[in-house]
């Protein structure tokens, strides 16, 4: 393994979409989850060099900079390799500049920035609020302090947005020229703010030429589009979200974490109180040779350039014609071949998931 994850569950304020693992704020809470969240790294880390470290939320910038001291110091413990790429994920309502400069004392060379829109109307439904001004101001800022690895995360998709409102979201963020943009369409999930408000997701149709509205976008101001939904200047695509889909085992530790160990995929608790008593995996699953494989697939194929067949081989031992019935797939222009890889061509990108289903079993 060379790749882990940290999840911390905090946040200042709830966002309105959000279904991953989250509480409010509570310094009391904090205090007893970090000295878990140590144990639980010195039980299971079993001292590889890490490639990639990334510390993802909730909001982790929520933590005071005691806390944040804290938690870095519990980060030491990971061994370095010579290129490491550590992320660490924030949002712009708190992350100061004495945390900035701590993130930098501590090694932390990529920050991944939740701005999400730059629409008053759309910030308040998914109940943020930083304003446009405020995000100018904090990436300027960041650069200042010698932070050239920024991510931007973009949503898209509101309700009664307009294509129009979205071309205007990408005129901001690429004045903010910065490498990296993850974007996202919002997904109404049940057991949230939105959900619960009965709010729906907008008609696919008009969802899909969002999307080919950013991507023609991204790419026309020399983006490169490597993943579905990711978009880099070259050089600057996330090593640690490759780890994903280039199907490789990782680290998850913390409340909610993920994680693939020894052909086991992982999740975390998501109770405090079960994490406190040092009960950590929710629930485990370990996977069968041709389950591996499938993931390689459905992963695999997120990357604009596709799975590498040769590699399958290596990995698995068998060809992957031979695992999966992909002659008609190719016949349809669903999937196309170039040389070593096998790729979902740009047209499909949008439906891709129509595709991917092919892949898993019964």
């Amino acid at each position: 393994m060379k790749s882990v994850y940290i999840h911390i569950p905090f946040c200042e304020t709830i966002c309105s979409y959000c279904d991953f693992c989250k509480m409010c704020y509570d310094s009391s809470w904090v205090k007893t989850y970090l000295s878990c969240l140590q144990k639980e790294i010195q039980e299971k880390y079993r001292g590889e060099e890490m490639k990639t470290l990334y510390i993802g939320g909730g909001t982790p910038s929520a933590l005071s900079l005691e806390e944040l001291k804290n938690l870095m110091d519990i980060m030491m413990i990971f061994k370095k390799a010579n290129v490491f790429e550590y992320t660490f994920e924030c949002n712009i309502e708190n992350i100061t500049k004495e945390k900035l400069l701590l993130l930098k004392e501590y090694g932390v060379n990529r920050l991944s920035v939740g701005v999400q829109t730059s629409h008053e109307k759309f910030l308040k439904l998914l109940n943020r609020s930083h304003t446009k001004e405020m995000v100018r101001e904090k990436v300027k800022e960041m650069k200042e302090l010698g932070f050239s690895n920024i991510n931007i995360d973009f949503m898209y998709a509101f309700p009664k947005e307009s294509v129009e409102e979205v071309r205007e979201d990408i005129d901001f963020f690429l004045s903010l020229d910065v490498p990296h943009v993850s974007t996202y369409s919002l997904i109404i999930e049940p057991h949230t703010l939105l959900g619960i408000k009965n709010i729906q997701n907008i008609d696919s149709d008009v969802d899909a030429r969002m999307y080919e509205t950013i991507k023609k976008s991204l790419k026309e101001h020399g983006y490169i589009h490597y993943e579905t939904s990711n978009f880099a200047k070259k050089g600057y695509e996330s090593k640690h979200n490759l780890t994903y889909w280039n199907n490789e085992e990782y680290y998850g530790f913390g409340l909610g974490a993920s994680g693939y160990i020894d052909q086991i995929r992982y999740e975390n608790t998501r109770s405090l109180t079960n994490y406190e008593h040092g009960n950590y995996v929710l629930e485990q699953h370990h996977l069968s040779k041709r389950e591996q494989e499938e993931n390689e697939m459905i992963l695999g194929l997120r990357k604009m350039q596709g799975v590498s067949k040769s590699h399958f081989y290596h990995k698995y031992h068998e060809a992957m014609e031979d695992v999966f019935e992909i002659e008609e797939l190719l016949k349809k222009g669903k999937l196309k071949e170039n040389g070593d890889y096998l790729y979902i061509p740009d047209a499909y990108q949008y439906v891709a998931n129509s595709i991917l289903v092919y892949f898993i079993g019964d």
